[in-house]
């Protein structure tokens, strides 16, 4: 279908043609450019809109990550400093309290696997005078074997040797708790240096 325009001037002596010729479809694709035109620019700036804000929002969030992390980090290293003390004492003066007053469960648990195979057998125990009036009677009244007490003075207090005839164990919770401390001031080191 083909419009046909008159124009019309108002202006004497102009010149003007008679008429002017539209096509509708090509009306119709200018309109149908013109909207993709349109669509595809709001499109872009949509998209170049959320690329910035997602920009944005990963920078805010790195940079919130890290003073969080370094909050952490700060706030664990005055927590660490202020219970060092306290744990260093707990190791280095209640451990071993703790270790001495276990010792004779200790030398328990570790002689009732043995006592299963050695029927009658007697038991020798070799320990620090100090420690035998807390292992002997609980060894005897705990397994009924005939145990055999030997003193020997140079032995620590956490330290008992067990013997059946040729065989023989060793309970050392000396070691254990020097072990312990060992590791505990270790850790405290390595959290120094990482502070």
């Amino acid at each position: 279908m083909v419009v046909r325009l008159e124009i019309f001037e108002s202006e004497e002596g102009a010149v003007a043609p008679d008429t002017v010729i539209l096509d509708t479809s090509l009306l119709e694709e200018a309109k149908l450019a013109s909207y993709d035109s349109g669509y595809s620019a709001g499109w872009e700036d949509a998209t170049s809109a959320q690329s910035g804000d997602q920009s944005r929002i990963r920078a805010d969030l790195a940079r919130n990550l890290q003073a969080l992390s370094f909050t952490y980090q700060e706030a664990r290293s005055h927590i660490l400093r202020a219970l060092e003390p306290l744990i260093e004492q707990m190791t280095g003066k209640v451990l071993p309290l703790i270790a001495r007053e276990s010792l004779g469960s200790m030398v328990l648990d570790t002689l009732m696997p043995m006592a299963e195979n050695m029927a009658d057998a007697p038991v020798t125990l070799v320990l620090n005078p100090v420690v035998r009036a807390a292992v002997e009677p609980l060894v005897t009244e705990a397994t009924g074997l005939p145990v055999v007490i030997e003193e020997e003075p140079t032995l620590s207090e956490g330290q008992v040797y067990l013997r059946f005839g040729a065989a023989e164990t060793v309970v050392d919770l000396d070691r254990v708790t020097a072990e312990i401390a060992a590791t505990v001031r270790s850790f405290f080191d390595i959290s120094h240096k990482e502070a």
